[in-house]
């Protein structure tokens, strides 16, 4: 009458990680079939027992073997590392018993896989989303790895990478480690555990730009971590949300849903060599727009960001004026209140419109000469007219006008590109935010000067102060 075949994961290699239940279905097994490695790692357990073995790459072999000893009555263990299920033999067995439609008895037994193993000697790499990929292509195409490799790390995922390495596959991962770096920062901290729980384990943490061939070999698990992912005293941490739950538990309701927002661009928009005051820009940019383009579209220069920063916070900061009453609706009114920010549109000026009519030029551009007039060193933030961004300009290059800084993001479609190019090319030495092309509007001129007002809360990716 047949018997029973346990498919058994017995951990990386250490009587330590073998789970009681794995113990005991050795303990009952008549039989162990395995690969010869592997008996090694129980042979405290196997005596009086007759061992299999059927030699590397033979696991169709090794399966055919274990049923026909379970047929003949006798109970068999089949061993794999670290747990069955997981490139091991557990599949195999249970697609022959489908294909035999056998009435062996077949239970699996899990094990503590590799990845698990390796992740407690890391720190705590595995905290959030994970999958596993196994660089090995003898029996999955390298094409279809490779598209496994993208969209892992497209996806964000912690990745454990099985088989990284062996004599004749030798390239494939500096491929992967090229892929991975076309979307994940050349920082991101890289595990390298090598014999976990054995006489020569080796745990190391670098990043994933110092990765190459030489750190890994066929006992060797690689985890590369996710843009979350940190080193910590010599270990690799993927947070969980925990700390910044709590970090934003008193926020307003308004800050929270920014922060939310903040996090969804981020998966959506590519930031690799940008720097973080461009990030903290065009996410503001992005969230008041929903338009993603707008992190190519936005130009920075002089240090805009840090400069304007430390002169809303210098005590005296310098008046804004803005091309059109809009933008100053949209500034953070705490935030200015706070700082003491005087706010000017000089559309309001009852002498605007005489002067527009003197001189037979817009309204926008007569508010903006009577700005350079009181407030020559002004911010000026432009978000509709470029004639009024022209204007200034002129001012700039007749040293008339000095402004402290100029947020250049006006919209249409008569002169609105060609505004921007004459400031940047123009006036190369006024520290400017640009939004390039066409693009722009009051709202986006009003975003970026919020975005500088909490230039602060850049590092924590923490937006919404003041709302």
């Amino acid at each position: 009458m047949p018997k029973k075949i346990y498919s058994i994961g017995i951990g990386p290699g250490n009587e330590k990680f073998l789970t009681p239940q794995a113990l005991q279905a050795i303990q009952e097994a008549e039989v162990i079939v395995g690969y010869s490695f592997y008996f090694e790692h129980i042979k405290q357990l196997s005596g009086g027992k007759e061992l299999v073995d059927t030699g590397m790459k033979k696991e169709r072999q090794r399966a055919e073997k274990a049923f026909e000893i379970a047929e003949s009555g006798k109970t068999v263990a089949v061993i794999s590392s670290g747990d069955s299920g997981v490139y091991g033999m557990a599949p195999l067995l249970w697609e022959m018993k489908a294909e035999k439609a056998s009435d062996v008895d077949l239970e699996v037994v899990p094990g503590i896989s590799a990845m698990f193993a390796a992740a407690s000697k890391l720190g705590a790499p595995l905290g959030h989303d994970f999958c596993s990929i196994s660089m090995s292509d003898l029996l999955t195409p390298w094409e279809k790895i490779e598209k496994r490799i993208v969209a892992a790390a497209n996806a964000d995922f912690v990745t454990a990478v099985y088989n990284p390495l062996s004599k004749g596959r030798f390239w494939q991962l500096m491929r992967l480690r090229e892929l991975f770096l076309e979307v994940r920062s050349p920082e991101t901290p890289v595990g390298i555990a090598r014999n976990v729980g054995r006489e020569d384990e080796s745990i190391e943490v670098i990043t994933l730009a110092e990765l190459d061939v030489t750190k890994a070999d066929m006992f060797t698990v690689i985890v590369i971590g996710n843009s979350q992912t940190f080193k910590a005293q010599g270990k690799m941490v993927t947070p969980r949300g925990y700390y910044a739950n709590q970090n934003n538990s008193q926020d307003k309701l308004g800050r929270r849903i920014m922060n939310a927002s903040f996090q969804t661009i981020l998966d959506h928009i590519d930031i690799t060599d940008k720097s973080l005051a461009h990030v903290w820009v065009a996410l503001h940019c992005i969230h008041t727009t929903a338009d993603f383009k707008l992190n190519e579209s936005v130009e920075l220069s002089n240090n805009v960001v840090e400069q304007l920063h430390e002169k809303f916070y210098s005590g005296k900061p310098p008046v804004i004026v803005t091309d059109v009453s809009m933008v100053t609706r949209g500034i953070r009114r705490a935030t200015a209140a706070k700082l003491g920010l005087e706010i000017k549109c000089y559309l309001d000026d009852e002498r605007v419109a005489e002067m527009a009519s003197q001189k037979n030029i817009t309204r926008t551009q007569a508010g903006i000469q009577l700005a350079v007039e009181e407030h020559p060193d002004a911010i000026f933030a432009f978000g509709n007219a470029p004639t009024a961004l022209i204007e200034l300009i002129k001012f700039i290059r007749n040293g008339k006008a000095n402004p402290a800084g100029v947020i250049a993001a006006p919209v249409g479609f008569v002169n609105v590109k060609e505004s921007k190019w004459q400031l940047k090319y123009g006036c190369p030495d006024v520290p400017a935010v640009f939004v390039n092309g066409r693009k722009g509007g009051s709202n986006v001129a009003a975003t970026i000067i919020n975005a500088i007002l909490s230039w602060s809360e850049a590092e924590q990716m923490h937006p919404g102060e003041g709302l």
